[in-house]
């Protein structure tokens, strides 16, 4: 068989899973007459190691931190892009970002079916406030959404910059209490400009860092924030205000859904969509782009936004449904991704005409308490020919850049979640393997893309500032 056609059919949904007799019939809708409504709340920019829950060691999230105690928290959950739009591409429609010739924050998905095309078939109703991201136009009727909207703007006041759009979801699941909802609530924080409302950082008057809390890949962060003449005590009680912010939006949501006598049956889901933006983007200490306050953390992790390594790739991924899935379990075995999100909702939602191709696995089981591997693998690379790209399998993960000077790079993640130790040398045979699969996967990618003029200034201008940081 063609090693294009193997791919290819691997990534279609896995709909014959078979689940353990402990487990409750997966398709959830053929055992209830009324499916399980969908509330995913979705941060931005916000780091791997950004929750208390995630071992921050001073944000306070203690709604975010019960929501992992009453279900699943994963601690190998993976998305899709660096950026904001490739990520968001994978949860919506379970393709890989790569695969679109023309980028869909300009283009939008063209004729490829959404996970809200689906549902609303289904007879959901469905939402989405906040950011957009993923196409030139933001309305309601698109990608099957019934309903759209940003929100007040509430920017520097004490309520958080999100929460005009917690506002209008929770309008949304009160008026549609009474039937199937699938809701996106899609936040601004803690994307850059990190300036929160006095009351905010207040909260967090009582901390002073002390750089021994935090692992060796934020020390650079902190180093950059000192050279830009920021303060480190106010940068991280800014951020962590935005974060606060978070959690507070978040408790009022949860508690309306209690309030509608609707948490036994819904689905909660939270997350971010790549790794914590970095202080400085290129040489120039002076960019106006990023600031001092930009402290995400992403843990022990390397790396973070713009990047494939591990800070950029992982994210949190908090889900609740009572009764359905474990409560106060931390699956630290578990690979998925964002790409998973379309396969495994139809799945529960009882939903059986999926599109063709489908990048993501159907990973329902393992949402519902069962320990196995992941059957694909995950793959990365940006809408350009010439990007760098990445493959997880198993244990491994393997970059591959000849052109950026430093050569293809092997990490044993088991023993090396923090990517310090590169593997070739020692292991040519897994290199080997793993570079004839991803040069497979970048085949079937398209040969050339389609963006705006708008999308090449940024890629002209960042690759300048790339060029520039490496100077130094």
């Amino acid at each position: 068989m063609k090693t294009q056609t193997i791919l290819t059919k691997t990534f279609i949904l896995m709909a014959g899973i078979c689940f353990g007799a402990s487990l409750i019939p997966v398709n959830a809708a053929a055992a209830d007459q009324r499916p399980p409504n969908i509330v995913f709340m979705f941060a931005d920019d916000l780091g791997w190691g950004d929750l208390g829950c995630y071992g921050h060691p001073y944000a306070e999230t203690p709604a975010i931190d019960k929501l992992a105690s009453e279900g699943t928290r994963f601690t190998q959950f993976y998305v899709t892009g660096v950026t904001c739009c490739p990520s968001r591409t994978g949860f919506m429609t379970g393709i890989h970002p790569a695969r679109f010739q023309k980028y869909p924050a300009d283009h939008g998905f063209g004729d490829r079916v959404t996970i809200t095309d689906l549902l609303k078939k289904r007879g959901y109703r469905t939402g989405h406030f906040g950011k957009w991201h993923i196409g030139p136009d933001a309305r309601s009727g698109l990608y099957g959404l019934d309903e759209y909207a940003g929100g007040a703007n509430t920017k520097g006041t004490p309520r958080g910059r999100d929460a005009g759009l917690f506002d209008n979801a929770i309008k949304f699941i009160k008026a549609n209490a009474d039937k199937p909802f699938y809701v996106n609530v899609w936040g601004h924080a803690t994307h850059y400009p990190v300036n929160v409302h006095p009351e905010l950082e207040a909260r967090f008057n009582d901390v002073t860092v002390n750089r021994r809390d935090f692992s060796a890949p934020m020390q650079e962060k902190f180093d950059e924030c000192v050279k830009i003449g920021g303060d480190l005590n106010k940068a991280m009680r800014q951020y962590l205000g935005d974060v606060w912010a978070i959690d507070k939006n978040v408790k009022r949501l949860l508690a309306t859904l209690d309030e509608l006598g609707l948490r036994e049956n819904t689905i909660v889901v939270f997350s971010s969509d790549h790794g914590p933006a970095p202080v400085l983007l290129g040489a120039k200490k002076e960019s106006k782009e990023f600031s001092h306050n930009m402290l995400g953390y992403a843990g022990e992790l390397r790396g973070g936004k713009h990047n494939q390594l591990e800070g950029g790739v992982r994210a949190p991924f908090i889900i609740r449904w009572p009764g359905r899935i474990k409560a106060g379990h931390i699956d630290t075995r578990s690979v998925t991704s964002g790409m998973d999100w379309m396969p495994t909702l139809c799945r529960l939602a009882g939903i059986d005409d999926l599109p063709e191709l489908i990048d993501g696995e159907d990973v329902s089981d393992i949402w519902l308490g069962k320990a196995r591997d992941r059957r694909t693998p995950l793959f990365w690379r940006t809408s350009s020919p010439g990007a760098a790209p990445a493959i997880r399998e198993g244990k491994w993960k393997y970059h591959h850049n000849p052109k950026r000077g430093g050569g293809p790079a092997l990490y044993d993640l088991s023993t090396d979640p923090a990517e310090n130790r590169n593997l070739v040398e020692r292991n040519p045979e897994v290199a080997a393997r793993l570079r004839k699969t991803l040069n497979a996967w970048v085949s079937e990618l398209p040969k050339t893309y389609e963006k705006s003029d708008q999308k090449k200034k940024r890629e002209r201008k960042n690759r300048g500032n790339r060029k520039g940081k490496a100077g130094k």
